[in-house]
């Protein structure tokens, strides 16, 4: 019987893992099944643009994986046994149970409320399509001088904070920061930061922590009221607890704790990529929840499950983060580079050239997706040993 792959998510993780596992092992030896709740791939790292109002192309992930043979699956994740290696799943058909051999988890983030009162219930996001189609047609229904908060200094907040301002400059638009703005860039790169928020209108409360949402507002932690007719929440990710209940070892996050090689320290059949992976990079610090990392990530788990099955060495790919890359609107962007320690250099790139670099890295990571097993060698790999399931089991 043919070994079964089985790839939970079709991010920028699982999408571009499924595709080099199809392009790098026999078909005669494995088949490779992806599971994703919606038909589409989402291009997470735009969702900010969606819900200003701007018009996105999403690609069938049928199309996306058409004549690789790789098998989808649209259904939902509800549960995972890895000691029974089956997943649970729910979709169209009903519920149903994949089993698998090996298992490449890479169910990405979500928002996190952090216990926040009223954010589940006012708040609003933009970590999926759905939540930011919500945000979008909230925005659409607002008049002249509505007012927008955004909570949270990140790079998805500022983003969010200044991809509105931009596209709606009949909003009062502000954000909510913990801290400085921008305190982890060069002083440099803030200070064009801040150029560009006074630029959009963008008004900035600092040091102020949002300790409830309602309604048409946000109290902030020392009681000061910030008026909010659309509060949007984006003060960080956490992962659905599904690896957790099912048994695997986890991090505080509820992270998949892997070693250097994506693999699950607790079950080796298990690979994590992505935000659900709970890795370490090469600074010795847990990498972070990003784009950035899912790449990292996914090269890691696909080339040491090929190695793994197929008897070769297994290889370990960079796990450095090289900076960030915040979009200020369509016509300004801010690049910053960091050091091994995530240490932001003082050379920064800025405005049009570093808004048309985003642009440029955003339209590689969908064509990628779009062409997942492009660029990657022919040749099939075929598995060192006859696939044995229950033989694999006790060997691992």
């Amino acid at each position: 019987m043919k070994h079964r792959i089985v790839v939970l998510g079709a991010g920028y993780a699982g999408a571009f893992a499924a595709g080099n596992l199809a392009r790098r092992l026999s078909p005669a030896d494995i088949e490779i099944t992806v599971v994703n709740a919606v038909p589409d791939f989402v291009e997470r790292m735009r969702l900010h643009q969606l819900a200003s109002g701007q018009d996105l192309a999403f690609r069938k992930l049928a199309d996306v994986f058409a004549g690789t043979g790789v098998r989808l699956r649209l259904a939902r994740v509800t549960g995972v046994d890895p000691e029974r290696r089956t997943v649970a799943v729910t979709g169209e058909d009903g519920d149903g149970e994949l089993a698998y051999d090996t298992l490449l988890y890479a169910l990405g983030s979500s928002v996190a409320h952090h216990g926040v009162p009223g954010v589940a219930e006012y708040a609003f996001d933009v970590t999926g399509r759905s939540s930011a189609l919500r945000l979008r047609e909230r925005l659409a229904g607002l008049g002249e001088g509505g007012t927008v908060l955004v909570v949270g200094e990140g790079l998805t907040g500022i983003e969010t904070a200044t991809e509105v301002a931009e596209s709606r400059p009949d909003l009062s638009v502000a954000l909510a920061a913990r801290g400085e703005l921008g305190a982890w860039l060069s002083p440099k790169a803030r200070r064009h930061l801040r150029q560009a928020f006074d630029r959009l209108g963008v008004t900035v409360h600092e040091y102020t922590g949002i300790e409830a949402v309602e309604p048409t507002r946000a109290i902030a932690a020392d009681g000061t009221s910030v008026p909010a007719d659309v509060t949007v929440w984006s003060a960080g990710f956490a992962v659905h607890p599904i690896a957790a209940a099912g048994g695997l070892e986890v991090a505080e996050t509820g992270q998949i704790v892997v070693d250097r090689t994506m693999r699950s320290v607790s079950h080796p059949d298990v690979y994590a990529a992505g935000d659900c992976a709970y890795a370490i990079g090469e600074n010795g610090r847990p990498l972070p929840m990003s784009c950035a990392s899912a790449g990292f990530t996914n090269m890691q788990a696909t080339a040491a499950i090929i190695a793994r099955l197929t008897g070769g060495e297994v290889p370990t790919t960079g796990l450095k983060y090289y900076g960030n890359h915040i979009s200020l609107g369509r016509r300004d962007a801010i690049f910053q580079m960091v050091d091994g320690d995530v240490r932001s250099k003082p050379w920064y790139l800025g405005g049009r050239t570093a808004a048309r670099l985003k642009a440029s890295v955003l339209k590689g990571a969908e064509w990628g997706i779009a062409h997942p097993t492009f660029g990657m060698p022919k040749r099939r790999h075929r598995l060192a040993t006859a696939p044995d399931r229950a033989g694999a089991r006790a060997a691992a």
